[in-house]
């Protein structure tokens, strides 16, 4: 039921603009964390600018937009969009849990929805509400649970239909199914740039939104229904 979805997406970055900005202590620790998955020739500056925003423990959320389905006359009829954003992060995890509270209270058996949030989205907001000494809401205590047990709606899931090794982006899955994609002034590469040396925040939410709104239609286009108009989405 597509009533039941939160559409997400999330954006991070470093929390340090570059590697030199870490102390010794970070930078050992960052060293290890890539040492296997990083080339050798590869230096510590480049990987932490690479990766840094990625990782849980080196990274932090900066804006999490979110979507929900609206109907009428039983019909889907638009997409209401919101977003959480800013510097201080545990604010952002304040503001995106009072979201997922109002979505439990209506329903307790709603589902998160967006690409690639079983592997990133979740488990990086999960990890980084710990670390902010965060309680999880019951909806995310999900570290126990069976694979099966774990409902959500993901994209990137559908599209890999039991082939584990396939990984499709959400701007490819977009352009193959005819969908308008989120990548015009931008893309995730540019976020921490535009965040530490634009300093354009905004920027960063309008992309991130944009996100949302092309998961949204690529779950109806997986149904086999009308993609959404610009008019049809509404920036709450």
């Amino acid at each position: 039921m597509l009533n039941e979805l939160l559409v997400i997406d999330i954006e991070t970055v470093p929390q340090v603009p570059a590697f030199a900005d870490l102390s010794s202590n970070w930078q050992e620790l960052w060293q290890e964390k890539v040492a296997k998955t990083m080339p050798d020739d590869m230096l510590p500056e480049d990987s932490y600018r690479k990766r840094a925003g990625i990782l849980a423990e080196f990274g932090k959320i900066i804006c999490i937009s979110t979507a929900v389905f609206s109907y009428n006359d039983m019909k889907i009829s638009g997409l209401r969009v919101k977003s959480v954003s800013g510097d201080d992060e545990r604010a952002v995890l304040e503001g995106f849990v009072a979201i997922c509270n109002k979505m439990y209270g209506r329903n307790r058996n709603f589902q998160f929805a967006g690409h690639n949030i079983r592997e990133f989205d979740i488990p990086y907001i999960c990890r980084r509400m710990i670390i902010n000494g965060m309680l999880l809401p019951e909806y995310l205590q999900l570290n126990d649970r069976k694979p099966w047990e774990v409902r959500m709606m993901d994209t990137l899931s559908w599209w890999k239909f039991g082939d584990y090794k396939h990984y499709t982006s959400l701007h490819l899955m977009a352009n193959v199914l005819g969908i308008p994609t989120s990548k015009t002034d931008m893309d995730g590469s540019m976020v921490q740039d535009v965040y530490y040396k634009e300093r354009d925040l905004q920027r960063i939410v309008d992309y991130c939104q944009r996100d949302v709104v092309v998961t949204a239609n690529v779950i109806l286009r997986f149904q086999q229904l009308p993609a959404l108009r610009d008019a049809d989405v509404v920036i709450v």
